[in-house]
């Protein structure tokens, strides 16, 4: 039996395979707190009804040691999760001596170096279960609007971002770099599918040790042709409601491990507010930021923006040259770009950013010549532009920002199992 399954097998005679998570004795009596990955279960050992040989092995079984228990479960709603297993035999796979994280604090540093075995706690246990929710719910939200998945390349040769971020290799004698984003790929497939996405890590080589910044993270990405503007920031807004409507309907012992107060995530509904650069710049000023035409907000001011508002909330139309070089300007007003960040409220900054694309041959050739690009590795990419173009826009959302936002976590280290930081590559 799996733990997450007991409510099925309430007083039926089961075997329990798990790993022991802490324990504690009354006299005659052993409470032990297994875990076999889908949940926690107090499993209660009787020396009365057990005799001394099985009261031994559960008298001596250490902290995350491998066992088996067979017992009678029972409804109690006293015990964790609301049930409880009265053990009639109890086997010993492997006995863990000296496990390193006890029940006393523990230190970020020393956590990190021993995050194979961090996994096992209740807490990080429930923020990756949330993760995994988020995932299945973005791609069940896209599945279900007819989006065919695309899987792109990891080595590229050419930035769709950024070129000072790229982490580089060599592929052959020639170099290659670990993707940025597989956007321009899902460029190529829309024009062949209509609506795609894809799902993968990505790679960012920023010198930055902020609590939003990981050097590999997670980026889901849609793609889709005959896409308008604020349509695209429409299907923004619906999708993030879907998540966290997911979230909240599956995973509400995964949020109360955490803690998390979820009244605002209950009021997540589109529309979303949106607000133009321009009037971002002036709400920055009122709260003592000023930033010039064509500054880049950071993690501070768009920390400000965000808590203005008890949603997500959109900042569009950027000024040209100040987002990407494939990113279309507005007709009406071509000082700017068709392009948005959207920002998570309580202070999380941006989650997701996308654009309507440039569709226009003329213009993309020029701009990657501004942007000093090479010509020969766009070839493909403006070929786009050449044969059958059409409007198209999309957008990215990282995974880890997301989750930390939705789970209100300090740091983006704990969104992901084994976490790529400016200096942290181990284990």
């Amino acid at each position: 039996m799996y733990i997450q399954d007991a409510k099925f097998n309430v007083e039926k005679e089961v075997e329990l395979k798990g790993w022991l998570y802490n324990s504690r004795s009354s006299g005659k009596l052993i409470f032990l707190l297994v875990r076999d990955g889908t949940g926690i279960i107090q499993c209660v050992v009787s020396k009365n009804e057990i005799g001394d040989e099985v009261f031994e092995k559960a008298r001596k079984v250490t902290q995350e040691s491998s066992l088996t228990v067979n017992g009678v479960l029972h409804e109690e709603k006293r015990a964790p999760g609301g049930y409880e297993l009265i053990v009639k035999d109890l086997n010993i796979l492997q006995i863990a001596e000296d496990y390193p994280i006890t029940p006393k604090e523990h230190g970020i540093a020393f956590l990190m170096e021993h995050r194979h075995l961090w996994l096992r706690s209740k807490r990080q246990w429930a923020i990756l279960r949330i993760r995994s929710r988020i995932e299945k719910s973005l791609r069940d939200f896209l599945d279900s609007q007819g989006f065919v998945l695309i899987d792109a390349p990891i080595l590229t040769p050419s930035a769709a971002e950024s070129t000072t971020t790229l982490f580089q290799t060599d592929y052959f004698g020639t170099p290659a770099y670990l993707s940025q984003s597989g956007q321009l790929y899902m460029e190529a497939a829309c024009m062949a599918f209509g609506k795609v996405y894809c799902f993968g890590p990505t790679f960012r080589s920023e010198k930055s040790k902020t609590r939003r910044h990981l050097t590999e993270f997670w980026m889901l990405e849609p793609e889709i042709a005959y896409i308008s503007f604020e349509e695209n920031l429409a299907l923004q807004e619906n999708m993030i409601t879907f998540a966290v409507k997911e979230v909240l309907r599956n995973c509400r012992e995964e949020l109360s491990i955490i803690g998390r107060d979820t009244k605002l995530l209950e009021k997540i509904e589109p529309p979303f507010p949106k607000i133009h650069y321009r009037e971002a710049l002036e709400i920055l000023k009122e709260n003592g930021k000023e930033l010039q035409w064509g500054d880049d907000p950071g993690g501070d001011e768009e920390t400000i923006l965000s808590q203005e508002f008890n949603k997500p909330v959109f900042v569009h139309h950027f000024p040209v040259g100040m987002k990407a070089f494939y990113m279309k300007p507005d007709p009406d007003d071509p000082k700017t770009v068709l392009a948005a960040d959207l920002l998570a409220p309580e202070g999380y900054g941006e989650i997701i950013g996308g654009s309507q694309r440039i569709d226009d041959y003329d213009l993309l050739l020029r701009n990657i010549k501004d942007n000093n690009l090479p010509e020969d590795s766009y070839k493909w990419f403006l070929d786009l532009r050449k044969y059958g173009s059409v409007p198209h826009g999309g957008f990215g959302i990282g995974l880890e920002r997301t989750l930390a936002w939705i789970a209100k976590l300090p740091h983006v280290r704990e969104t992901i199992p084994f976490p790529r930081l400016l200096e942290k590559i181990y284990p």
